[in-house]
């Protein structure tokens, strides 16, 4: 492809992953992110073949800046992955800007799905997923990865994600203080220690 073409393709994307973050998949139009992008109408057709593939392509350009961080250092313990792993999930559920897109445009399927990602959202998740179930495994002390392990990610995963699900004037009241970055913090590593504590708590039941 050539330059031109890339860039006109990457500013659809940008546009797409805008405008299908604000509003859906169903309430966005192409007319709306051509002219958000600069290009005219057929440009989706003739990158993305119709809006349901831009859609897709949306979702994987979004998720591409949503980078997970780095875990690789086998001198960090298990403990700290996990905390570090929160405090990422913590910072990208709350995110307004750039990175905060693909929360959002998950949060959009999840109001009014689609149905046109669930392939591509398990092949791009799978890997992360992998990473924090084998940190969870650690922690557990468990050998493989079990049910009580699953279960351990899911309640993680879900405790982060009411950021996402409850709006913050509703999270304000319910915890009687304003949604600052301190909080946020305080939140992470609260999220961390209760599920910590949590894990080793099923894993030393597994040996009694």
């Amino acid at each position: 492809m050539r330059e031109d073409g890339r860039e006109t393709r990457n500013r659809l994307l940008e546009a797409a992953c805008e405008l299908f973050s604000k509003k859906g998949y169903h309430k966005a139009t192409v007319a709306e992110i051509c002219k958000r992008a600069g290009v005219n109408v057929a440009a989706v057709n003739y990158y993305f073949h119709d809006k349901a593939s831009l859609y897709v392509e949306a979702w994987k350009h979004a998720f591409e800046k949503y980078p997970w961080p780095e875990l690789s250092d086998s001198s960090t313990s298990p403990e700290e992955q996990l905390r570090a792993l929160i405090n990422y999930l913590i910072r990208k559920f709350t995110d307004q800007g750039y990175q905060g897109q693909f929360a959002r445009l998950y949060m959009m399927e999840l109001l009014n799905p689609t149905g046109l990602v669930r392939k591509c959202w398990h092949e791009l998740i799978e890997p992360r997923r992998r990473t924090l179930l084998e940190i969870i495994r650690k922690v557990m002390g468990k050998k493989t990865v079990d049910e009580d392990v699953l279960l351990c990610e899911l309640s993680i995963v879900n405790q982060c994600r009411v950021l996402l699900t409850v709006r913050p004037c509703d999270l304000e009241y319910l915890l009687d203080q304003p949604i600052t970055p301190g909080f946020l913090e305080k939140l992470a590593s609260h999220i961390a220690e209760f599920s910590l504590a949590g894990m080793k708590a099923i894993g030393r039941k597994e040996h009694i």
